[in-house]
């Protein structure tokens, strides 16, 4: 009971730590620690690219885990995300979606790191990432049938005036709909799992602390507790690592599909 007493505490200070807080300036145009975070994983995602093009260029064959895996990787994103959704068009369009999912699976990762809150934690980051996708994809339609042909193919091809306009205005509406969904679905999935990650932290910290303090035969029943609470842990980081994963491959191939719609009208 002791250790439960402090719980409400520490889910106070766990939630007010995914505030933002300004590092330089203000939080509303400022450095905040989730642009930080972000810059790192952007660098650590820079890093893994340096070393695997270095490894990757000192042998014909790849040879090792670390350039297998990020090869396995590259092809996942290709085969998975491009290939097999865009058809013929995938080359031109693979850069954008490889660098969209290593770009959210680095920050994704980062993220299970305690301490750490990267761009994909805040709602902010997650809207401009879904923004460029929605820009992405509406460019590649004007681009392949002009301003006014995109804006007639929202609306279903052999229906008559009348009856196409409330048709093509609920298009419209889906249309801009995908940006908020995109946004959304991986801010809330993050966010989420960061605070159920911080809960379950917080109560293996509760419990192991005092059976460190004062290891005796009489905390010997705690210690069952105690190991149960860091087994669930670990549990718990597991499947949020997976999560991490998922959900950056979630978000691209959303926007693969989306690109893949515009392609095919």
């Amino acid at each position: 009971m002791d250790a439960l007493s402090k719980l409400p505490e520490e889910m106070d200070h766990l939630v007010n730590s995914f505030l933002s807080q300004a590092i330089v300036g203000d939080t509303t145009v400022g450095f905040t620690q989730y642009i930080f975070w972000m810059f790192v994983a952007i660098a650590l995602l820079c890093v893994v690219i340096f070393v695997f093009k270095k490894k990757q260029a000192a042998s014909l064959a790849p040879k090792g885990l670390f350039v297998n895996g990020v090869e396995y990787v590259i092809e996942f994103a290709r085969d998975d995300m491009c290939k097999s959704i865009l058809g013929d068009t995938w080359k031109k369009h693979f850069p954008f979606i490889a660098s969209l999912f290593f770009f959210i699976l680095f920050n994704n990762i980062v993220g299970v790191i305690p301490g750490c809150h990267p761009g994909t934690g805040t709602m902010g980051v997650t809207t401009a990432l879904a923004l460029v996708s929605f820009v992405y994809f509406i460019v590649v339609g004007v681009k392949r049938m002009g301003p006014i042909g995109y804006l007639k193919s929202l609306a279903p091809e052999g229906i008559a005036f009348p009856a196409s306009v409330p048709l093509w205005l609920i298009e419209l509406f889906s249309t801009f709909l995908r940006l908020i969904t995109l946004a959304v679905r991986l801010f809330c999935n993050m966010f989420a799992g960061h605070v159920v990650m911080g809960a379950f932290a917080i109560l293996a910290s509760l419990f192991v602390e005092p059976l460190l303090q004062s290891f005796t035969v009489a905390a010997l029943p705690g210690a069952a507790t105690s190991i149960f609470w860091m087994l669930i842990l670990i549990v718990i980081y597991a499947v949020e690592l997976m999560v991490a994963a998922i959900q950056a491959y979630v978000f691209t191939l959303l926007s693969a599909v989306y690109i893949q719609l515009v392609e095919n009208e």
